[in-house]
């Protein structure tokens, strides 16, 4: 009975999540070909999980590496709300098929760490009147304390690395 409500809120959040974490040239669709990754082998037969699964989500790799060569800084193509929303909505139906939705928070773990950092910074501004983030969401906060766009960029795709093999081990000890 809760699933469908619990299956949407996924989905939902997640949409949401991608959707705010693309704002820098490069950044979101990075985030997304390591995430991608991380369910490729959470999705593999060993995990009772159907190859179209694993087709499809190989698809979405290459589809995103060849819009990335186009993404990196300077950006020559941008994504838009249309294209993170979807791919944010994809990443929970893709964590709900292959039945590894308590791990999406640590392999999506930058997307949840920026839309957390916008909540928080929304409550702490209209609750308390004051800033927690120079600027939310959390890659402009470090845009704003003066490190390159491309300087952030880079350490998020880093620790959103370091976040899917945690997702990856969590998922294969669990």
């Amino acid at each position: 009975m809760w699933y469908i409500p619990f299956a949407a809120f996924v989905v939902i959040a997640m949409s949401n999540a991608f959707n705010i974490t693309d704002g820098m040239d490069g950044l979101s669709t990075g985030l997304m070909i390591i995430a991608l990754s991380a369910f490729w082998v959470l999705a593999q037969p060993f995990f009772e999980v159907s190859g179209d699964v694993l087709v499809f989500i190989a698809v979405l790799i290459g589809a995103l590496l060849a819009f990335l060569y186009f993404n990196i800084y300077p950006a020559r193509l941008f994504m838009g709300d249309t294209g993170s929303l979807a791919f944010g909505a994809l990443l929970g139906v893709i964590a709900l098929m292959t039945n590894q939705v308590m791990v999406l928070p640590f392999i999506g773990g930058v997307f949840v760490a920026e839309v957390s950092s916008s909540l928080i910074q929304l409550v702490s501004l209209k609750y308390f009147n004051k800033r927690v983030f120079s600027i939310a969401p959390l890659h402009h906060h470090f845009e704003a304390k003066g490190w390159d766009e491309t300087k952030v960029t880079m350490r998020f795709w880093l620790v959103g690395t370091l976040l899917a093999f945690v997702g990856l081990l969590i998922a294969t000890i669990v």
